[in-house]
């Protein structure tokens, strides 16, 4: 098992390294890609499309908008799996769980994430956005994301052999030795 997880803001480069890093790993393994977002209208759909095709056929795709705990424990040793990314993966499941989803239930599903990290034989890189640099937002429900998109990152980041920071397509090594 190695968990690697790479933080960074919109559209600082995080994905094209986390695809890069996967690369770098799969030489004789499967390329497994964990695409959490919901095409929920044209922009998104543009970009999923393009994202899609800027890896090329090389990937095994899953979508997974909100089970993420459950799919991560089908992965063995022959895989290096990318999760891209954490951030729609939490507002999926606040977003689909509406008001009847309290604090303690979000910090449940990270738990049962990070248990499922920690029991997985694959090689596994996280993407998510680092979402804690900017002000505090107005609404009551963009906090509770905020919140506990931090609360995950902190949560994963503690598991994880490696920790990057990327900004400007640059990685910084937060965690480990290698980026």
């Amino acid at each position: 098992m190695s968990i690697h997880l790479i933080l960074g803001g919109a559209r600082s480069g995080k994905s094209r390294f986390a695809e890069t890093c996967v690369s770098e790993l799969a030489k004789q393994s499967t390329k497994h890609y964990v695409a959490t977002a919901i095409p929920f209208d044209e922009e998104m759909r543009a970009r999923i499309a393009h994202h899609q095709q800027s890896r090329g056929d090389s990937w095994t795709e899953h979508e997974c908008p909100t089970k993420l705990a459950a799919l991560l424990t089908r992965f063995d040793s022959n895989d290096v799996v990318l999760v891209d990314c954490l951030t729609l993966w939490l507002n999926n499941v606040i977003y689909n769980e509406g008001t009847t989803l309290d604090e303690a239930q979000i910090q449940q599903r990270v738990t049962e994430l990070v248990e499922a990290l920690n029991n997985t034989s694959a090689q596994v890189i996280l993407v998510s956005n680092e979402v804690g640099l900017g002000v505090v937002p107005m609404g009551e429900v963009s906090r509770l994301f905020v919140d506990n998109a931090g609360w995950m990152n902190q949560a994963i980041a503690k598991v994880a052999e490696q920790v990057t920071f990327v900004a400007a397509g640059l990685p910084m090594i937060l965690k480990g030795t290698k980026a």
